[in-house]
Order: C-alpha cells, then structure tokens, then sequence
C-alpha cells in the first residue's frame, strides 16, 4: 500500500502504486494514477485523467491535470499523462487538454523547474528541461532534449526543434529549428547548439554538417524549398541532417529567423 500523510486527501478511487509516497496536505481526484517510485511532496494538486509514470517527483504546491484554460471546452475527458523519471518543480501547473479523449503530453525525464507552466494540448517529449517560469501556450510541441530558457514564453502552436536552446526572456512565435540556438529580442537563431550536441555524443562528422546546414538558412537566407534542394545536393544523409530538413519542410509558422 501506498505511504500517505494521513493530512492529504485521496479519493479511494485513485491508483497509486505500492511504493508511492505521498506527504502532507496534498489532494489526488479518483481519475489519478501514479507510477511506482514516485513521490509526491507537500500541497500537490493532482486531478482529472491524469496519469504519472513511474520515478517521478513532483515538488510542492504544483497542480496537475486541472481543467484546460481554453474556453473552448466543452466537457468530457481530456487529460494529462506524464512520462518516467520526470521531475515537477515547486508551482509547475501542467492543464489537461482541451478535448474528451486527448491529453496534454511531457515525455519521460523532463525537468520542468520551478513556476513553469505546460497549457493545454502541449506535448514535450523526453528529456525536455524548462527552466523557472518558462511558459508554454496551447499546443506547443518541444521535441526531445531541447531547453527551454527561464522566463520564456512560447506562442500557441509553435514547435521548438529537437536538442533546440532557447535564451531566457524569450518572446518565441515562430518554429526554432532543431539543434540550433536562438536568444535575443527580438529573437534571432545565433548558431548551431555545438555544446549540446557533444554533450549528446553527437560526432563531429555531423556537427559539421550541421554547420553548412545553418549557413545555408542564416548566412545565405534560402527559404526553405531552396535550402532543402541545396542540402540535398551538397551535405551528407545524416540523420540529423533530414531531421533538420524535415523540420523545415513542414513547419507551419515558420522558422525563426
């Protein structure tokens, strides 16, 4: 059975496994299910059809899973599901989606830090750092390993490219291709996220194809079908190299510039 301060509220409808603990003063609705391994601290808030995976923690006085703040909800079952291994600083508010059947998404091993907020619909793959009171807007999608600069607020439907950096006080509105970094306001991509890319153990070979890829969208300002035919032609089918082209083909707002 579950370890629980008995000064915490759970619905006995609830699904927590054996080896969770759950400390003082917290509320879990009887659509919630927690993993094993994980904890959860003081003055939590978990609601709605929400699921948390295995070895998580999530840290005092953060709400989960509560209603989407579009008003374009109607009712039903949207929800929330969080991945393995991910951690929930202090005041993180992640909101369910919008509509029955769908869910507000963050992968596993995602570091969300304090005062952080995830809308509705939003979905963070894994291993996604945000850091304190970074903002995420409706259907926002972060892909893997990219980070997430404090204090930044991200438009609704933009998408921020795998292994991606962002500056803090970030005003983002348009797509940020993967592996690249972008800071500044008005914001502008600097470069190629050569630190974060080693750190991955990404070879050299591929960073430097990474980096004949940037000049061809930043140095010579192709647009995207021109940029994608270049690159085609001159650099090598590098997995990163056709996810970037990928990215670029099918951005819907657009990269930044």
């Amino acid at each position: 059975m579950a370890e629980s301060d008995s000064r915490s509220v759970i619905h006995p409808n609830a699904v927590l496994a054996d080896d969770v603990v759950v400390g003082p003063f917290c509320t879990i609705g009887p659509e919630v299910k927690i993993g094993s391994g994980s904890v959860i601290k003081s003055h939590v808030n978990l609601e709605g059809f929400t699921e948390i995976g295995e070895n998580c923690t999530i840290w005092p006085f953060s709400s989960v899973g509560s209603q989407s703040q579009d008003l374009k909800f109607k009712g039903g079952r949207p929800g929330v599901k969080i991945g393995s291994g991910s951690t929930l600083r202090e005041y993180v508010t992640v909101n369910a989606a919008t509509f029955d059947g769908d869910f507000t998404i963050v992968g596993d091993r995602c570091h969300i830090m304090a005062y952080c907020h995830v809308a509705h619909d939003c979905f963070l793959g894994d291993e996604v750092i945000m850091a304190n009171a970074a903002t995420l807007a409706g259907h926002v999608i972060i892909e893997d390993q990219a980070i997430i600069g404090g204090l930044c607020g991200i438009h609704q439907f933009v998408t921020i490219g795998r292994l991606a950096i962002t500056g803090g006080c970030s005003k983002v509105v348009q797509d940020i291709p993967p592996f690249m970094t972008a800071d500044g306001n008005p914001l502008k991509v600097r470069g190629v996220n050569k630190i974060g890319l080693e750190r991955h153990g990404v070879e050299k070979e591929n960073i430097r194809a990474l980096l004949e890829a940037y000049k061809l969208l930043y140095r010579k300002k192709l647009g995207a079908k021109e940029m994608i035919s270049v690159s085609q032609q001159t650099l090598p089918r590098l997995p990163e190299i056709l996810h970037l082209e990928n990215f670029v083909e099918k951005s819907q707002r657009g990269i930044t510039r």
